[in-house]
């Protein structure tokens, strides 16, 4: 066999390789990330209670353990001011995820009842998920709605 083709061989060998690894770590290393998400507030009407639902499609290598959901107005003034922390989301209810595929769930939060206690105006929906190995995404505006 000639030199020529034996380097041309290893050459190729090294760059397919290196391109699999890359592809690999790529595919192991994806962070969490949120999309497709929509919040949709209904009012109260004639013997119905209001409604917010909130659905996104989250995706994370490592696995989804928790999406948790908090809806606040934009005029919250601590929230407009110092910003919305993950200590602010630890006691906040959980949205109800199943997968969609080998990464992905979808997500869907639901809460109705009367209006009492809720502003007209534009609302916020914040999310922090968390992932199987601990990794977190904090969006304090991961959608938003009007009330009014």
């Amino acid at each position: 066999m000639s030199r020529r083709i034996v380097l041309s061989s290893a050459a190729a060998v090294l760059v397919l390789g290196g391109a699999g690894a890359f592809a690999l770590a790529q595919d192991e290393d994806r962070p969490i990330s949120l999309a497709n998400s929509t919040a949709r507030y209904t009012p109260p009407g004639h013997n119905q209670d209001g409604s917010l639902t909130f659905t996104t499609d989250v995706t994370t290598s490592e696995g989804l353990k928790d999406l948790k959901v908090l809806a606040w107005p934009a005029d919250n003034a601590t929230f407009a001011k110092n910003g919305l922390t993950e200590k602010d989301m630890a006691e906040v209810e959980s949205a109800t995820c199943e997968s969609t595929g080998k990464d992905t769930a979808r997500c869907t939060y639901r809460i109705t009842g009367p209006a009492a206690g809720v502003e007209n105006g534009t609302w916020y929906v914040a999310t922090l998920a968390t992932a199987k190995n601990g990794d977190t995404v904090l969006d304090p505006k991961t959608s938003t709605f009007t009330v009014g």
